[in-house]
Protein backbone atom coordinates (compact mmCIF):
# COMPACT_ATOMS: atom_id res chain seq x y z
CA UNK A 1 0.00 0.00 0.00
CA UNK A 2 1.88 3.49 -0.90
CA UNK A 3 -0.56 5.53 1.71
CA UNK A 4 -1.29 4.30 4.97
CA UNK A 5 -2.57 7.47 6.30
CA UNK A 6 -5.16 8.10 3.32
CA UNK A 7 -8.29 9.02 3.73
CA UNK A 8 -10.86 9.43 1.40
CA UNK A 9 -14.40 10.66 1.88
CA UNK A 10 -17.39 9.61 -0.40
CA UNK A 11 -19.56 11.97 -0.23
CA UNK A 12 -22.79 9.80 -1.75
CA UNK A 13 -26.00 12.41 -2.08
CA UNK A 14 -27.84 10.15 -4.21
CA UNK A 15 -27.95 12.42 -6.83
CA UNK A 16 -26.16 13.90 -9.55
CA UNK A 17 -26.51 17.03 -11.28
CA UNK A 18 -28.87 14.67 -13.67
CA UNK A 19 -30.05 10.90 -12.67
CA UNK A 20 -26.88 8.53 -11.55
CA UNK A 21 -26.02 5.81 -14.42
CA UNK A 22 -24.09 3.17 -13.67
CA UNK A 23 -22.83 0.39 -11.63
CA UNK A 24 -20.72 2.09 -8.67
CA UNK A 25 -23.64 4.47 -7.76
CA UNK A 26 -26.07 1.01 -7.72
CA UNK A 27 -23.38 -0.48 -5.48
CA UNK A 28 -23.30 2.68 -2.75
CA UNK A 29 -27.31 2.78 -2.98
CA UNK A 30 -27.11 -0.89 -2.08
CA UNK A 31 -24.80 -0.05 0.81
CA UNK A 32 -26.82 2.65 2.05
CA UNK A 33 -30.23 0.94 2.40
CA UNK A 34 -28.68 -2.73 3.59
CA UNK A 35 -31.46 -3.22 6.20
CA UNK A 36 -29.64 -5.45 8.69
CA UNK A 37 -26.32 -3.32 8.83
CA UNK A 38 -28.94 -0.01 9.26
CA UNK A 39 -30.85 -2.01 12.08
CA UNK A 40 -28.25 -3.06 14.50
CA UNK A 41 -26.61 0.26 13.61
CA UNK A 42 -29.45 2.34 14.93
CA UNK A 43 -29.71 -0.17 17.92
CA UNK A 44 -25.81 0.70 18.97
CA UNK A 45 -25.97 4.38 18.48
CA UNK A 46 -29.20 4.68 20.49
CA UNK A 47 -27.68 2.43 23.15
CA UNK A 48 -24.45 4.60 23.03
CA UNK A 49 -26.48 7.79 23.39
CA UNK A 50 -28.27 6.69 27.14
CA UNK A 51 -24.66 5.86 28.58
CA UNK A 52 -24.10 8.86 30.88
CA UNK A 53 -20.22 8.55 30.35
CA UNK A 54 -18.01 6.95 28.05
CA UNK A 55 -14.23 7.40 27.67
CA UNK A 56 -11.97 6.93 24.30
CA UNK A 57 -11.38 3.51 25.43
CA UNK A 58 -15.16 2.70 25.41
CA UNK A 59 -15.64 4.66 22.02
CA UNK A 60 -12.96 2.98 20.34
CA UNK A 61 -14.33 -0.51 21.17
CA UNK A 62 -17.79 0.26 19.65
CA UNK A 63 -16.44 1.59 16.93
CA UNK A 64 -14.09 -1.24 16.30
CA UNK A 65 -17.49 -3.24 17.40
CA UNK A 66 -19.50 -1.63 14.08
CA UNK A 67 -16.31 -1.84 11.91
CA UNK A 68 -16.71 -5.69 12.61
CA UNK A 69 -20.56 -6.04 12.50
CA UNK A 70 -20.27 -4.09 9.45
CA UNK A 71 -17.73 -6.59 8.40
CA UNK A 72 -19.79 -9.96 9.02
CA UNK A 73 -22.62 -7.97 7.15
CA UNK A 74 -20.47 -6.55 3.71
CA UNK A 75 -18.59 -9.67 2.92
CA UNK A 76 -18.03 -8.52 0.00
CA UNK A 77 -16.96 -4.94 -0.01
CA UNK A 78 -15.29 -3.35 -2.62
CA UNK A 79 -13.50 -0.97 -0.86
CA UNK A 80 -12.18 -3.50 1.28
CA UNK A 81 -11.38 -5.54 -1.43
CA UNK A 82 -8.92 -2.57 -2.84
CA UNK A 83 -7.51 -2.49 0.54
CA UNK A 84 -9.20 0.20 2.07
CA UNK A 85 -10.66 0.11 5.92
CA UNK A 86 -14.58 1.03 4.76
CA UNK A 87 -16.78 3.47 7.66
CA UNK A 88 -20.24 4.17 6.78
CA UNK A 89 -22.78 4.63 5.50
CA UNK A 90 -22.82 7.84 7.43
CA UNK A 91 -25.65 10.67 8.19
CA UNK A 92 -23.86 13.72 6.45
CA UNK A 93 -26.03 16.09 8.24
CA UNK A 94 -24.99 14.92 11.53
CA UNK A 95 -22.00 17.18 11.96
CA UNK A 96 -20.93 16.42 15.63
CA UNK A 97 -20.96 12.20 14.45
CA UNK A 98 -19.51 12.66 12.00
CA UNK A 99 -16.82 14.97 13.19
CA UNK A 100 -15.99 12.18 15.66
CA UNK A 101 -15.60 9.56 13.29
CA UNK A 102 -13.11 11.56 11.74
CA UNK A 103 -11.34 12.31 14.22
CA UNK A 104 -10.99 8.36 15.24
CA UNK A 105 -10.09 7.35 11.25
CA UNK A 106 -7.33 9.82 11.38
CA UNK A 107 -5.31 7.53 14.02
CA UNK A 108 -5.80 4.06 11.69
CA UNK A 109 -2.47 3.35 10.54
CA UNK A 110 -4.62 2.25 7.32
CA UNK A 111 -6.09 3.70 4.28
CA UNK A 112 -9.96 4.38 4.75
CA UNK A 113 -13.12 5.21 2.92
CA UNK A 114 -15.58 7.14 4.82
CA UNK A 115 -19.13 6.36 3.25
CA UNK A 116 -21.13 9.46 3.96
CA UNK A 117 -24.50 9.96 2.61
CA UNK A 118 -26.55 13.39 2.42
CA UNK A 119 -29.21 14.73 0.17
CA UNK A 120 -29.20 17.88 -2.02
CA UNK A 121 -30.85 20.75 -1.11
CA UNK A 122 -31.29 19.49 2.73
CA UNK A 123 -33.80 21.61 4.46
CA UNK A 124 -35.38 23.42 1.60
CA UNK A 125 -37.72 21.64 0.54
CA UNK A 126 -38.26 23.07 -3.42
CA UNK A 127 -34.23 21.89 -3.68
CA UNK A 128 -35.09 18.48 -1.96
CA UNK A 129 -37.60 17.75 -4.23
CA UNK A 130 -36.14 19.62 -7.49
CA UNK A 131 -31.81 19.18 -6.83
CA UNK A 132 -31.42 19.91 -10.07
CA UNK A 133 -32.48 23.29 -10.73
CA UNK A 134 -30.48 23.90 -7.48
CA UNK A 135 -27.12 22.84 -8.48
CA UNK A 136 -25.78 25.97 -9.68
CA UNK A 137 -28.63 28.41 -9.08
CA UNK A 138 -28.89 32.17 -10.26
CA UNK A 139 -31.44 34.19 -8.41
CA UNK A 140 -34.65 32.74 -7.42
CA UNK A 141 -38.02 33.19 -5.22
CA UNK A 142 -37.33 32.06 -1.86
CA UNK A 143 -41.10 31.33 -0.83
CA UNK A 144 -41.82 28.86 -3.60
CA UNK A 145 -38.17 27.76 -4.85
CA UNK A 146 -39.30 29.61 -8.52
CA UNK A 147 -35.94 29.69 -10.58
CA UNK A 148 -35.67 33.03 -12.39
CA UNK A 149 -36.09 32.22 -16.17
CA UNK A 150 -34.56 34.00 -18.95
CA UNK A 151 -37.27 36.28 -20.59
CA UNK A 152 -36.37 35.67 -23.72
CA UNK A 153 -34.66 31.84 -25.48
CA UNK A 154 -32.29 30.82 -24.42
CA UNK A 155 -29.05 29.54 -26.11
CA UNK A 156 -29.74 25.65 -24.88
CA UNK A 157 -33.28 26.13 -25.43
CA UNK A 158 -32.71 27.67 -29.11
CA UNK A 159 -30.40 24.85 -29.66
CA UNK A 160 -32.50 21.86 -28.42
CA UNK A 161 -35.48 23.06 -30.79
CA UNK A 162 -33.02 23.11 -34.13
CA UNK A 163 -31.86 19.93 -32.82
CA UNK A 164 -35.37 18.42 -32.57
CA UNK A 165 -36.46 19.87 -36.02
CA UNK A 166 -32.69 18.06 -37.43
CA UNK A 167 -33.85 14.75 -35.87
CA UNK A 168 -37.11 14.39 -37.32
CA UNK A 169 -35.04 14.61 -40.60
CA UNK A 170 -32.61 12.73 -39.92
CA UNK A 171 -32.58 9.05 -38.09
CA UNK A 172 -28.53 8.74 -38.48
CA UNK A 173 -28.19 11.86 -35.26
CA UNK A 174 -27.61 10.42 -32.11
CA UNK A 175 -26.53 12.50 -29.05
CA UNK A 176 -24.34 11.46 -26.06
CA UNK A 177 -23.95 13.87 -22.69
CA UNK A 178 -21.88 13.53 -19.86
CA UNK A 179 -24.93 13.22 -17.38
CA UNK A 180 -26.20 16.88 -18.43
CA UNK A 181 -28.92 16.21 -19.98
CA UNK A 182 -31.06 18.77 -19.07
CA UNK A 183 -28.17 21.45 -18.71
CA UNK A 184 -27.36 21.34 -22.26
CA UNK A 185 -30.86 21.35 -23.75
CA UNK A 186 -30.68 17.38 -24.47
CA UNK A 187 -33.89 16.05 -22.21
CA UNK A 188 -36.81 16.98 -24.59
CA UNK A 189 -34.25 14.83 -27.56
CA UNK A 190 -34.13 12.07 -25.28
CA UNK A 191 -38.03 12.01 -24.48
CA UNK A 192 -38.47 11.35 -28.06
CA UNK A 193 -35.76 9.39 -29.10
CA UNK A 194 -34.28 7.44 -26.12
CA UNK A 195 -32.72 4.81 -28.08
CA UNK A 196 -31.28 7.69 -29.78
CA UNK A 197 -29.54 9.35 -26.67
CA UNK A 198 -26.95 7.95 -24.59
CA UNK A 199 -25.92 9.52 -21.07
CA UNK A 200 -22.71 8.13 -19.94
CA UNK A 201 -22.21 9.58 -16.36
CA UNK A 202 -19.84 12.21 -15.07
CA UNK A 203 -17.22 10.72 -17.93
CA UNK A 204 -16.40 13.24 -20.52
CA UNK A 205 -13.52 11.67 -21.88
CA UNK A 206 -15.83 8.52 -22.30
CA UNK A 207 -18.74 10.40 -23.94
CA UNK A 208 -16.25 11.70 -27.07
CA UNK A 209 -14.48 8.43 -27.45
CA UNK A 210 -17.59 6.52 -27.43
CA UNK A 211 -19.07 9.14 -29.93
CA UNK A 212 -15.90 8.55 -32.08
CA UNK A 213 -16.63 5.06 -32.46
CA UNK A 214 -20.81 5.73 -33.39
CA UNK A 215 -19.41 7.94 -36.37
CA UNK A 216 -17.21 5.15 -37.46
CA UNK A 217 -20.43 2.57 -37.72
CA UNK A 218 -22.13 4.97 -39.71
CA UNK A 219 -23.68 7.43 -37.22
CA UNK A 220 -23.69 11.47 -36.94
CA UNK A 221 -23.01 11.83 -32.98
CA UNK A 222 -23.79 15.47 -31.74
CA UNK A 223 -21.88 15.46 -28.47
CA UNK A 224 -23.38 18.06 -25.95
CA UNK A 225 -20.87 19.26 -23.37
CA UNK A 226 -20.41 22.56 -20.84
CA UNK A 227 -17.37 24.18 -22.60
CA UNK A 228 -15.35 24.01 -19.46
CA UNK A 229 -15.87 20.61 -18.46
CA UNK A 230 -14.42 19.60 -22.06
CA UNK A 231 -11.25 20.34 -21.18
CA UNK A 232 -11.28 16.39 -19.59
CA UNK A 233 -11.45 15.42 -23.16
CA UNK A 234 -8.60 17.03 -25.23
CA UNK A 235 -6.99 14.21 -26.09
CA UNK A 236 -9.55 12.11 -26.87
CA UNK A 237 -11.22 14.72 -29.47
CA UNK A 238 -7.79 14.86 -30.95
CA UNK A 239 -7.20 10.92 -30.88
CA UNK A 240 -10.35 9.70 -31.24
CA UNK A 241 -12.02 11.91 -33.76
CA UNK A 242 -9.64 14.50 -35.82
CA UNK A 243 -7.11 11.84 -36.46
CA UNK A 244 -9.63 9.37 -37.13
CA UNK A 245 -11.23 12.37 -39.72
CA UNK A 246 -14.60 11.27 -38.31
CA UNK A 247 -17.73 13.00 -38.28
CA UNK A 248 -18.90 14.38 -35.35
CA UNK A 249 -20.64 17.61 -33.78
CA UNK A 250 -19.05 18.84 -30.40
CA UNK A 251 -21.93 21.33 -29.10
CA UNK A 252 -20.29 23.70 -26.42
CA UNK A 253 -22.94 25.16 -23.88
CA UNK A 254 -21.83 28.28 -21.74
CA UNK A 255 -19.19 29.18 -23.65
CA UNK A 256 -17.61 32.37 -22.67
CA UNK A 257 -18.20 34.29 -19.87
CA UNK A 258 -20.59 31.63 -17.18
CA UNK A 259 -23.13 33.61 -14.85
CA UNK A 260 -23.69 32.33 -11.51
CA UNK A 261 -22.08 28.90 -11.67
CA UNK A 262 -18.67 30.61 -10.02
CA UNK A 263 -14.93 30.04 -11.40
CA UNK A 264 -14.64 26.52 -12.04
CA UNK A 265 -17.15 26.87 -14.80
CA UNK A 266 -15.97 29.45 -17.17
CA UNK A 267 -15.78 28.39 -20.22
CA UNK A 268 -12.68 30.50 -21.43
CA UNK A 269 -10.21 28.16 -22.82
CA UNK A 270 -11.91 26.01 -25.43
CA UNK A 271 -10.93 28.14 -28.61
CA UNK A 272 -6.92 28.34 -27.24
CA UNK A 273 -7.46 24.23 -26.52
CA UNK A 274 -8.99 23.16 -29.69
CA UNK A 275 -8.40 26.16 -32.58
CA UNK A 276 -4.90 24.14 -33.10
CA UNK A 277 -6.27 20.81 -33.83
CA UNK A 278 -5.69 20.09 -37.67
CA UNK A 279 -8.83 19.77 -39.41
CA UNK A 280 -11.51 21.11 -36.85
CA UNK A 281 -14.04 23.50 -37.60
CA UNK A 282 -14.72 25.72 -34.98
CA UNK A 283 -17.88 27.62 -35.40
CA UNK A 284 -19.39 30.91 -33.10
CA UNK A 285 -23.15 31.98 -33.63
CA UNK A 286 -24.47 35.30 -32.38
CA UNK A 287 -28.02 34.56 -32.18
CA UNK A 288 -30.87 31.81 -32.26
CA UNK A 289 -31.07 32.17 -36.23
CA UNK A 290 -27.33 31.72 -36.62
CA UNK A 291 -27.54 28.71 -34.69
CA UNK A 292 -29.68 27.11 -36.08
CA UNK A 293 -27.55 27.72 -39.55
CA UNK A 294 -24.06 26.34 -38.02
CA UNK A 295 -25.72 23.47 -36.32
CA UNK A 296 -27.55 22.74 -39.77
CA UNK A 297 -23.83 23.37 -41.76
CA UNK A 298 -22.06 21.31 -38.67
CA UNK A 299 -24.35 18.14 -39.49
CA UNK A 300 -23.41 18.15 -43.40
CA UNK A 301 -20.04 19.26 -43.08
CA UNK A 302 -17.30 16.65 -42.55
CA UNK A 303 -14.65 16.09 -39.87
CA UNK A 304 -15.14 17.66 -36.17
CA UNK A 305 -17.30 20.66 -35.81
CA UNK A 306 -17.34 22.69 -32.70
CA UNK A 307 -20.52 25.01 -32.14
CA UNK A 308 -19.79 27.10 -28.94
CA UNK A 309 -22.62 29.22 -27.24
CA UNK A 310 -22.86 31.22 -24.19
CA UNK A 311 -25.13 30.64 -21.08
CA UNK A 312 -27.56 33.39 -21.62
CA UNK A 313 -30.69 34.65 -23.50
CA UNK A 314 -30.27 34.91 -27.53
CA UNK A 315 -29.91 38.69 -28.73
CA UNK A 316 -32.46 40.44 -30.66
CA UNK A 317 -32.48 39.03 -34.76
CA UNK A 318 -30.22 40.82 -37.30
CA UNK A 319 -31.66 40.43 -41.10
CA UNK A 320 -27.46 39.57 -41.64
CA UNK A 321 -27.69 36.21 -39.00
CA UNK A 322 -30.26 34.98 -41.98
CA UNK A 323 -27.60 34.50 -44.51
CA UNK A 324 -26.05 31.35 -45.83
CA UNK A 325 -23.17 29.92 -44.03
CA UNK A 326 -19.95 30.27 -46.46
CA UNK A 327 -17.11 28.60 -44.62
CA UNK A 328 -14.25 30.52 -42.86
CA UNK A 329 -16.53 33.65 -43.26
CA UNK A 330 -18.15 35.92 -40.73
CA UNK A 331 -21.56 37.93 -40.68
CA UNK A 332 -21.09 41.89 -41.15
CA UNK A 333 -23.68 43.63 -38.90
CA UNK A 334 -23.85 47.64 -40.07
CA UNK A 335 -24.79 50.05 -37.10
CA UNK A 336 -27.87 50.71 -39.86
CA UNK A 337 -28.60 47.57 -39.38
CA UNK A 338 -29.18 47.51 -35.53
CA UNK A 339 -29.77 51.02 -35.02
CA UNK A 340 -32.17 52.03 -37.88
CA UNK A 341 -34.21 54.85 -35.85
CA UNK A 342 -30.66 56.47 -34.39
CA UNK A 343 -29.64 58.96 -37.15
CA UNK A 344 -25.64 60.53 -36.67
CA UNK A 345 -26.00 64.03 -36.72
CA UNK A 346 -23.16 66.00 -37.83
CA UNK A 347 -21.84 69.59 -37.87
CA UNK A 348 -20.44 70.50 -41.45
CA UNK A 349 -16.77 70.28 -40.19
CA UNK A 350 -16.87 66.74 -38.10
CA UNK A 351 -15.83 63.78 -40.55
CA UNK A 352 -17.56 60.44 -39.86
CA UNK A 353 -15.00 58.44 -38.62
CA UNK A 354 -15.60 54.31 -38.39
CA UNK A 355 -14.58 51.62 -36.17
CA UNK A 356 -15.15 47.83 -36.83
CA UNK A 357 -15.87 45.29 -33.83
CA UNK A 358 -14.51 41.84 -34.75
CA UNK A 359 -16.43 39.41 -31.76
CA UNK A 360 -16.88 35.94 -31.29
CA UNK A 361 -21.01 35.75 -31.24
CA UNK A 362 -20.98 34.94 -27.24
CA UNK A 363 -19.63 38.75 -26.93
CA UNK A 364 -22.59 40.20 -29.45
CA UNK A 365 -24.87 41.47 -27.00
CA UNK A 366 -22.24 43.72 -25.21
CA UNK A 367 -20.74 44.74 -28.09
CA UNK A 368 -24.00 45.98 -29.58
CA UNK A 369 -24.20 48.06 -26.75
CA UNK A 370 -21.01 49.69 -27.19
CA UNK A 371 -21.41 50.28 -30.49
CA UNK A 372 -24.83 51.94 -30.34
CA UNK A 373 -23.05 54.27 -27.68
CA UNK A 374 -20.36 55.21 -29.68
CA UNK A 375 -23.18 56.46 -32.74
CA UNK A 376 -24.20 58.64 -30.39
CA UNK A 377 -20.84 60.29 -30.28
CA UNK A 378 -20.64 60.31 -34.06
CA UNK A 379 -18.57 57.36 -34.15
CA UNK A 380 -20.33 54.38 -37.11
CA UNK A 381 -19.28 51.13 -35.20
CA UNK A 382 -19.97 47.74 -37.39
CA UNK A 383 -20.03 44.79 -36.30
CA UNK A 384 -18.32 41.51 -37.79
CA UNK A 385 -19.07 38.34 -35.81
CA UNK A 386 -17.29 35.44 -36.58
CA UNK A 387 -19.22 32.29 -37.57
CA UNK A 388 -16.32 30.43 -38.19
CA UNK A 389 -13.13 30.74 -35.52
CA UNK A 390 -12.02 27.58 -37.63
CA UNK A 391 -11.25 27.95 -41.05
CA UNK A 392 -10.75 31.53 -41.24
CA UNK A 393 -11.08 32.91 -44.88
CA UNK A 394 -8.46 35.77 -44.32
CA UNK A 395 -8.20 37.64 -47.75
CA UNK A 396 -12.26 38.12 -47.02
CA UNK A 397 -11.66 39.54 -43.93
CA UNK A 398 -8.76 41.76 -44.42
CA UNK A 399 -11.12 43.11 -47.29
CA UNK A 400 -13.36 44.05 -45.14
CA UNK A 401 -10.97 45.67 -42.68
CA UNK A 402 -9.13 47.98 -44.81
CA UNK A 403 -12.10 50.33 -44.84
CA UNK A 404 -11.94 51.29 -41.00
CA UNK A 405 -9.81 53.80 -39.29
CA UNK A 406 -10.08 51.20 -36.83
CA UNK A 407 -10.75 47.70 -35.13
CA UNK A 408 -11.37 46.24 -31.50
CA UNK A 409 -11.22 42.17 -31.83
CA UNK A 410 -13.28 41.33 -28.85
CA UNK A 411 -13.29 37.49 -27.59
CA UNK A 412 -14.47 35.61 -24.79
CA UNK A 413 -12.13 33.35 -24.68
CA UNK A 414 -8.80 33.85 -23.01
CA UNK A 415 -6.61 36.69 -25.00
CA UNK A 416 -2.94 33.92 -24.59
CA UNK A 417 -3.66 31.30 -28.34
CA UNK A 418 -7.21 32.80 -29.00
CA UNK A 419 -8.55 34.32 -32.15
CA UNK A 420 -8.52 38.09 -31.18
CA UNK A 421 -4.60 37.89 -30.65
CA UNK A 422 -4.54 35.71 -33.95
CA UNK A 423 -6.67 38.58 -36.05
CA UNK A 424 -4.19 41.28 -34.68
CA UNK A 425 -1.03 40.13 -35.68
CA UNK A 426 -2.62 39.28 -39.02
CA UNK A 427 -4.01 42.96 -39.13
CA UNK A 428 -0.09 44.00 -38.42
CA UNK A 429 1.15 41.89 -41.23
CA UNK A 430 -0.89 43.64 -43.94
CA UNK A 431 -0.15 46.96 -42.03
CA UNK A 432 -3.32 47.66 -40.58
CA UNK A 433 -1.84 49.08 -37.15
CA UNK A 434 -5.10 50.54 -35.07
CA UNK A 435 -5.81 47.75 -33.63
CA UNK A 436 -6.99 46.52 -30.02
CA UNK A 437 -7.44 43.42 -28.69
CA UNK A 438 -10.19 42.92 -25.81
CA UNK A 439 -10.32 39.06 -24.70
CA UNK A 440 -9.95 37.54 -20.95
CA UNK A 441 -6.61 38.32 -18.93
CA UNK A 442 -4.98 35.34 -17.93
CA UNK A 443 -6.59 34.92 -14.94
CA UNK A 444 -9.76 32.90 -13.71
CA UNK A 445 -12.88 34.76 -11.99
CA UNK A 446 -14.93 34.19 -9.51
CA UNK A 447 -18.90 33.69 -8.85
CA UNK A 448 -20.87 36.54 -10.47
CA UNK A 449 -23.59 37.51 -12.57
CA UNK A 450 -22.31 37.86 -16.51
CA UNK A 451 -22.38 41.34 -16.44
CA UNK A 452 -20.10 41.79 -13.22
CA UNK A 453 -17.68 39.06 -14.64
CA UNK A 454 -17.29 40.91 -18.22
CA UNK A 455 -16.69 43.67 -15.92
CA UNK A 456 -13.61 42.38 -13.86
CA UNK A 457 -12.15 40.98 -17.38
CA UNK A 458 -12.10 44.85 -18.36
CA UNK A 459 -14.99 43.47 -21.49
CA UNK A 460 -18.09 45.59 -20.42
CA UNK A 461 -19.80 47.57 -23.45
CA UNK A 462 -17.68 50.43 -21.50
CA UNK A 463 -14.86 49.03 -21.63
CA UNK A 464 -15.49 48.02 -25.66
CA UNK A 465 -16.97 51.71 -25.95
CA UNK A 466 -13.49 53.00 -24.30
CA UNK A 467 -11.15 50.86 -26.53
CA UNK A 468 -13.14 51.71 -29.68
CA UNK A 469 -12.50 55.30 -28.89
CA UNK A 470 -9.17 55.11 -27.85
CA UNK A 471 -8.13 53.93 -31.16
CA UNK A 472 -9.56 56.39 -32.91
CA UNK A 473 -7.16 59.28 -30.86
CA UNK A 474 -4.14 57.80 -32.39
Amino acid sequence: QLAKNLIVIVNDNQMSIDQNTGALSSYLSRLTMTTHYQFFRHCIDKFVKHIPFFGSFLTKFIFRFKRGLKGLLFSNNLFSDFGFEYVGPLDGHDEKGLENVLNMVKDMNRPVVVHVVTKKGKGYSPAEDHPERFHGIGPFCISDGTVEKFDTLSFTESFSSSLMKLAEERSDIVCITAAMAKGTGLAVFARHYPQRFFDVGIAEEHAVTFGGGLARGGLLPVICIYSTFMQRAVDQLIHDISLQKLHAVIVLDRAGAVPNDGETHQGVFDIALFRPVPGITIMSPATAVDLDICLRYAVNAEGAVVIRYPKMSCPSEQPSFSLPAETGRGVLVTASEFCPSLEVSLEDDVAVKNVLFVTTGGMFSEVTVASRSLLMKNIIADIYTLRFIKPFDSEYFLEIARRYDGIVFVEDGVVTGGIAEFLAGLCAENEISCCAVKAFPDSFFSQGSRSQICEQAGMSPADLQKAAEDILKR
